[in-house]
């Protein structure tokens, strides 16, 4: 019969038992809420609607503005009443354009001529020179400073303040226009082929060598074919230019020309800004620049060097430039040019000189064979990879590589990826098409890589893995009750019980601000921390892409490490790294390759400065392929002092006690995987031992069954080699698990922690 102080705690414990019952149980939060909210964020992070709406209103602002400027004009052609009128040019600019060389003459068609289309990019140097009016008087010791001082005679300082920003003039030191022609059109709206005139469109973008910030200008202009003369505006996108004006920019001996080209021009660019209005293409950036860091307006003019190369023959080669047909011309001349850039409202001027050019042409057939290089590159790493890959399927193989070093590979991938397609579309044309090639590539070798990444850091987790503490010790007293002795001693005398205290109703949730919520909500939901690291980490590559600055830390950060992560793990841990000569060889070159490319090649596709620590870089990447090739030829940690190098890996077959001889079974225990006995040979037991030391006992374990004492493989190992190696029918797991060998071979095949309490397993 049960005592009342039994029934008493008997009703205690169901009483807190319905009282916690009776409390809010927290619900899971389902994964859907998580979703929802990141996806939302990154929506609003993305989102450009209300861009979208203010670029809609700039071109429709765009778009009034031209029908204002075409009005005027044609008023001012017919002879109408109008308010507008063409300036005369400047008399003192032309005295300044020939102290600088850029009014070229008139050639001998049958010697010499100049380039029909300049569409394509030029690089150059830029030269500063201040000559606002104190400045000049300042410094007398140029040959053109009275002719600079007659053309900015009258400049307003006060305005020049204004105006001039906050670039730095004196640090640009380079130049680089990109250019685009096109034939005038008639008053038919027709191009007029036979025209000594084009149109020139682009950009200028103007290169601070110290903070490597560019300035970019937007240029209009007109290109003279008879003597290799070009003149137009160059200012910020936030100042439209009024290509009316041009005519005010060109000699007397083509004004007319120009003049009666524009008015068409305009009524072009009209008709198109409304196709674009109408069908809701909308450029959130044609109109607008972020980094407009002056307001002075620019003119421009350059004059193209002639080439030994008579003029029929440079027409042969323009026609089959534009129109490829196969028949043979003549090799491409260097295209050169120089160039001025003033800004009479501002006092400045740039010498551009020491310029390379490249046709539009060119650079697209330079893109295409950089892509079908940089395809067979990726194509190769991804061969090797999937051959090592199946190489290091097991995890024994896997535990010897390092997680690190293909994150880093990942890593890079993901960015020449991301930075294969943006060139794609910054390309446009042809060329993309075949820069979808290595980016694909790119993209696969990434996916590959991270999901390699995730088997092996899900493989090698339990390497961290830490043992909770032992329990605490329970009392005798504890230890009876548990047991539900009978004759158990109550550890104090029953009491009176006391009634229960009321439990408080359960307080209403605190509310918390959106941002301790988004905070509480990743730390606490796996999948909002999952969504949140892929949106840093895709921010990332954006960042590195668009900075050059990121880009040059990238590489040099990703590349000089490549291969040091498993050098490290394979040192540390005593063994070779698994991963194949021809892997570690074949992507060592071939990653430099891509990289050297754009570091040391002067010409690259996208013009990226030759650095001067590209070739320790290389030497660094090479050094370190060649560490991990010794480190498996040699040993992991050759090149440690003694006191260094890591401790000596686990033994498995440590010395164990002999069983009872007068025991029926002659075995160490069970096999914990294949729960048969680990059985001894009793021809071979040592009769005066009762431990094994690994000297001069001969006996041999066989498990799961007796096999014949000389015909058996293992006796005759043992034979062979002595009694040290017959430990190695048994091991002995760090958790103090038994196996046979055989069978713990067989399960660290799959997986690298204990079958029985799944802790992790050293290599065996």
């Amino acid at each position: 019969m049960d005592s009342p102080s039994r029934d008493e705690e008997t009703g205690e414990a169901q009483n807190v038992t319905n009282n916690a019952q009776n409390l809010p149980q927290p619900r899971q939060r389902p994964s859907v809420p998580s979703f929802l909210i990141l996806s939302f964020i990154l929506f609003m992070l993305t989102s450009h609607n209300g861009d979208e709406f203010l670029a809609r209103h700039q071109h429709q602002d765009a778009l009034q503005s031209l029908q204002w400027q075409y009005s005027n004009y044609t008023a001012w052609m017919n002879g109408t009443e109008s308010n507008f009128t063409v300036p005369d040019r400047d008399p003192s600019l032309s005295p300044l354009l020939d102290a600088f060389g850029v009014q070229g003459p008139q050639l001998d068609p049958f010697q010499s001529s100049y380039y029909l289309n300049v569409t394509g990019f030029v690089h150059g140097s830029a030269q500063f020179y201040n000559i606002s009016p104190p400045a000049l008087v300042a410094n007398d010791s140029l040959v053109w400073t009275s002719v600079a001082e007659k053309y900015t005679e009258g400049i307003n300082m006060t305005t020049l303040v204004e105006n001039i920003g906050d670039w730095n003039w004196t640090s640009t030191k380079k130049v680089s226009l990109s250019i685009v022609e096109k034939k005038p059109l008639g008053a038919d709206g027709k191009v007029v082929l036979s025209s000594e005139l084009a149109l020139v469109h682009g950009h200028i973008e103007l290169t601070d060598v110290l903070s490597s910030k560019v300035l970019s200008l937007e240029l209009e202009g007109v290109h003279f074919l008879s003597n290799g003369s070009i003149a137009g505006f160059a200012q910020s996108s936030e100042l439209p230019i009024d290509i009316r004006l041009l005519a005010a920019l060109v000699p007397e001996s083509g004004r007319n020309e120009t003049v009666h080209t524009i008015g068409p021009e305009l009524d072009s660019r009209i008709t198109k800004l409304k196709n674009i209005i109408d069908a809701g293409i909308v450029d959130q950036e044609s109109n607008q620049d972020e980094d407009a860091h002056t307001a002075c307006p620019f003119t421009f003019f350059a004059q193209i060097h002639p080439v030994p190369v008579p003029e029929f023959l440079m027409q042969e080669l323009e026609e089959e430039i534009q129109n490829p047909s196969g028949i043979t011309t003549i090799s491409p001349p260097p295209l050169s040019m120089t160039g001025v850039l003033i800004s009479k409202e501002c006092g400045l001027l740039y010498e551009i000189t020491e310029t390379e050019g490249l046709r539009t042409r060119t650079f697209f057939r330079k893109v295409t064979t950089y892509a079908g290089f940089a395809a067979i590159a990726y194509f190769g790493i991804l061969l090797l990879f999937s051959r090592q890959v199946e190489r290091s399927r097991t995890p024994s193989g896997i535990s010897r590589v390092s997680k690190w070093t293909f994150l880093a590979q990942a890593t890079m991938d993901s960015v020449s990826f991301a930075g294969h397609i943006t060139f794609a579309i910054l390309a446009a044309g042809r060329p993309s098409l075949s820069l979808v090639a290595p980016a694909f590539l790119a993209c696969m070798l990434f996916v590959q890589e991270a999901q390699f990444f995730a088997l092996v850091n899900q493989i090698q987790g339990p390497e961290d893995y830490t043992p909770p503490p032992p329990p605490a010790a329970q009392t005798p007293n504890q230890i009876a009750v548990e047991g539900g002795t009978a004759d158990a001693t109550p550890i104090a005398p029953a009491s009176t019980p006391t009634p229960a205290s009321p439990t408080n109703p359960p307080q209403p949730p605190q509310s918390m601000s959106f941002f301790r919520f988004f905070i509480h909500h990743v730390r606490t939901d796996p999948q909002a921390r999952l969504w949140v690291s892929l949106f840093l980490f895709l921010t990332l590559i954006v960042r590195v892409i668009l900075s050059p600055f990121l880009s040059t830390v990238f590489v040099a950060a990703t590349y000089s490490s490549i291969w040091l992560p498993q050098i490290i793990r394979s040192a540390r841990r005593g063994r070779s790294s698994g991963l194949s000569k021809e892997y570690v060889v074949g992507v060592t070159v071939l990653r430099l390759y891509g990289a050297l490319y754009f570091l040391m090649c002067p010409k690259n596709v996208l013009d990226v400065e030759s650095r001067s620590w590209a070739p320790l870089l290389a030497l660094c990447v090479i050094l370190q392929a060649g560490m991990v090739v010794l480190q498996d030829t040699i040993g992991p940690s050759f090149f440690l002092p003694e006191r260094f190098k890591a401790a000596k890996t686990y033994n498995y077959h440590p010395p164990m006690p002999l069983p009872d001889p007068e025991s029926p079974e002659q075995s160490l225990g069970d096999c914990a995987i294949c729960m048969d006995a680990i059985l001894l040979d009793p021809s071979l037991r040592q009769r005066k031992g009762k431990s094994f030391d690994g000297s001069n006992e001969k006996f041999s374990g066989v498990g799961g069954s007796s096999s014949g004492r000389s015909g058996g493989l293992l006796n005759a190992m043992h034979v062979g080699v002595g009694g040290a190696t017959a430990r190695k029918n048994y091991s002995l797991a760090p958790c103090h698990h038994l196996f046979h060998t055989e069978c713990l071979e067989k399960w660290l095949a799959i997986k690298n922690i204990c079958p029985h309490c799944r802790r992790p397993l050293p290599p065996l």
